[in-house]
């Protein structure tokens, strides 16, 4: 990735509805040019999807938990992964260094949906406890770092 992709990169994080002629805009270069750059940062894996960002609370989903999941010593961690992805409540996954094998970040609409769900994951095959934390509130999240050369 060159100074362009970077900066094309960087203007795409901070608002994906850019159009191709104001991004060639903003870094000097032709639309279709800015057109094909993006195409080859989309199918390279470097930019994977554009989404809408929708605050959870409007869609019925007032409770963030953050989850941690000690695995079970004779764990398929494949399988107990694979049971993991199929929860539409687990918004995230992280492996982990330390006790926790896995850190979850769920979004349920009440606090008994979340007990629900703990139970659930207590009784997947491979967990061997869980240790959650409900979010009080969300200052910020998703915040793009700002894109440099070291990111080349």
């Amino acid at each position: 990735m060159d100074a362009i992709d970077l900066s094309l990169v960087d203007l795409l994080r901070g608002n994906a509805r850019l159009s191709y002629a104001e991004l060639a805009r903003q870094v000097g270069l032709s639309p279709p040019a800015v057109h094909e750059r993006v195409g080859k940062l989309e199918s390279s894996g470097v930019v994977r999807g554009y989404r809408a960002d929708v605050a959870p609370e409007s869609i019925g989903l007032g409770v963030t938990a953050l989850i941690g999941i000690v695995e079970d010593s004779g764990a398929d961690t494949d399988d107990m992964l694979e049971s993991l992805r199929v929860l539409p409540e687990i918004e995230s996954c992280y492996f982990m260094a330390g006790v926790e094998s896995f850190l979850l970040k769920a979004r349920v609409g009440t606090i008994a949906e979340l007990e629900q769900l703990i139970v659930r994951l207590n009784r997947t095959p491979g967990v061997a406890s869980t240790r959650t934390a409900i979010a009080l509130s969300t200052k910020w999240e998703n915040r793009p770092q700002p894109v440099g050369p070291a990111a080349a």
